[in-house]
């Protein structure tokens, strides 16, 4: 049977395959989703993501271009969010753009793989436009609930600017723990692959970016958004919280083991 890189060879070169085919390989091409990860991302985005990949890959779509149609949908509704009156409609208008936002989000590395194309700077350039949408969403939430809500205690648009760093520093973090976990890598302390966790993945879901995004489907009622909203914003300082003694423990295991390997060379 052809690899993935000889099928796409073939297609390059004017031998097409059909769509089904494109999302087969698709499916074999997949990155391992890790151990608890929240249940949107991995069961419902990625498997969109999946489909528009085969789509835009067919029709010769870069994954550079892919990005920039998921930054073009995503702030269009972060912009709606920030400008309209808050209604239902422009709630699930909101979601809509985010969610379909974020699956061309996840098209643009599956056509990478796929391809085999993946370089740094569009790595750079997926980083960046989620570095700038995760505060941007938050500090949107903050100009409408100024502008729109009818807030008994202004202290509560405190939880949109938190919610923003938040969003922010813990995006960052993973970003960074990638990064020197690459330059500082040492042996495997463990072998096989973690298996995943169902409990941990649902217990996970405030904190998925997809999750996040359908709140704005209760936007037209502002009881219901503040108090999911908040529920989330909580969530996410918590694990966050959690997270970070975690991370910095990994952080010092790492630091050991470059210590350890340095003395014995």
């Amino acid at each position: 049977m052809a690899s993935v890189s000889q099928r796409v060879a073939a297609h390059i070169k004017g031998q097409d395959i059909s769509f089904r085919q494109t999302v087969f390989q698709l499916s074999s091409a997949q990155k391992t989703a890790a151990a608890g990860a929240p249940p949107y991302s991995i069961y419902v985005n990625r498997k969109a993501g999946k489909y528009v990949a085969a789509a835009a890959h067919r029709i010769g779509w870069s994954p550079n271009a892919i990005s920039c149609v998921s930054a073009v949908l995503t702030f269009s509704g972060i912009t709606l969010l920030a400008a309209a009156p808050s209604s239902w409609w422009v709630g699930i208008t909101v979601w809509s753009m985010l969610a379909l936002g974020y699956v061309f989000d996840s098209a643009d590395g599956q056509v990478a793989r796929l391809r085999g194309i993946s370089s740094p700077a569009g790595e750079w350039l997926d980083h960046v436009l989620d570095c700038a949408k995760l505060p941007s969403l938050h500090l949107a939430v903050l100009i409408a609930a100024y502008r729109n809500f009818h807030l008994s205690n202004d202290v509560w648009l405190l939880v949109p600017i938190l919610y923003s760093a938040i969003a922010s520093v813990a995006f960052f973090s993973m970003i960074l723990n990638d990064h020197l976990k690459t330059i500082h890598s040492g042996p495997p302390r463990s072998a096989g692959k973690k298996k995943r966790s169902v409990i941990k993945s649902i217990a996970l879901l405030p904190t998925d970016y997809g999750a996040l995004c359908f709140l704005f489907v209760f936007l037209g009622s502002e009881s219901i958004f503040i108090s999911l909203y908040s529920l989330f914003f909580l969530a996410n300082a918590g694990h966050l919280l959690l997270a970070s003694f975690k991370w910095f423990n990994d952080m010092k295991n790492l630091e050991t083991v470059v210590t350890e390997t340095t003395l014995g060379d």
